[in-house]
């Protein structure tokens, strides 16, 4: 209902301004045709009526801007408060349920591993947010030397886990060792969340490949590739955006907080790089691209 009523609002907006700019042309048109012999006056007018169609659009693209970064930071809100309480609630079911029953230890065991589970999921969650609001600095805090295959490795064998998904399906192809010089918490973070996101956008049919490759013995380039639902053109650099998420029925039944391309890109910059996605359009699949400089 609240997003069906703010589309009502932007769409009062551009009919208001529409309606105003032709109304101003109509009036000034008008007024021409009246006084075509005072130069001085038509010059003046013409202004005037510039100034007064260029006010008009700028408001317009002002509010309708605000309304859709509004509705977006309350998707975000959503999301986030979601992705916190489904775990929350998760695991306080699990403790009730061993507080007041007598529970098998094999069950038992069962329990406490959703419950570590659930914890992660959390903690991943609340962390995600806490890297975004760090992404203003313009320097990691920690650089190092980072063996970057290792790496990788670390971030598919979490996802494998995590999504529940076999060596099969989620299969790594790495390329030379390389080398780069950066914050290894932030480089796990910008791959772990092309990994995540791959998995979770391949809908039941999960077929990820994760490559590694040199780029003129000055990057090196890590493409995760999936067979999922693809991307249109015109959305291939909006979802780098905060918060922004793609329309369509399978994005609104994945979970997410829109951050994490954002974040991908945040790091990428940070560390003299660069990302970007690629796909032919819907049905056919995406690649995401991270690509780093290399330690010479």
């Amino acid at each position: 209902m609240v997003i069906a009523g703010r589309r009502k609002s932007i769409a009062f907006f551009i009919t208001l301004g529409a309606g105003l700019i032709a109304f101003s042309i109509l009036l000034y048109v008008g007024w021409v045709l009246l006084n075509w012999r005072h130069g001085i006056l038509l010059f003046l007018g013409v202004l005037l009526l510039a100034a007064i169609i260029a006010g008009v659009v700028l408001n317009t693209i002002f509010l309708v801007r605000e309304i859709r970064r509004n509705e977006q930071h309350d998707a975000f809100i959503n999301a986030v408060t979601h992705e916190l309480k489904t775990p929350i609630a998760s695991i306080r079911l699990y403790l009730e349920t061993l507080q007041t029953r007598s529970v098998d230890e094999v069950k038992r065991r069962e329990f406490y591993q959703i419950m570590l589970e659930d914890s992660d999921r959390l903690l991943a969650t609340i962390e995600q947010v806490l890297r975004t609001g760090r992404m203003g600095s313009s320097k990691p805090d920690h650089f190092a030397r980072i063996e970057l295959n290792p790496l990788i490795e670390e971030c598919l064998t979490r996802a494998r886990k995590l999504h529940h998904v076999s060596t099969g399906v989620l299969e790594y192809r790495p390329g030379p060792e390389v080398v780069i010089n950066g914050d290894r918490d932030e480089v796990r973070a910008a791959v772990s969340n092309l990994v995540d996101n791959a998995v979770k956008y391949s809908g039941n049919r999960v077929n990820v490949i994760v490559e590694t490759a040199r780029v003129d013995g000055k990057y090196v380039t890590v493409r995760v590739r999936d067979h999922g639902p693809g991307i249109q053109k015109t959305e291939l650099k909006r979802i780098f955006k905060r918060f922004y998420r793609t329309p369509g029925q399978l994005a609104a039944q994945v979970k997410g907080t829109g951050l994490g391309l954002f974040i991908v890109r945040s790091v990428a910059k940070r560390h003299g790089g660069r990302a970007w996605a690629e796909s032919e359009g819907p049905g056919q699949g995406s690649t995401f691209v991270l690509q780093l400089p290399i330690v010479q």
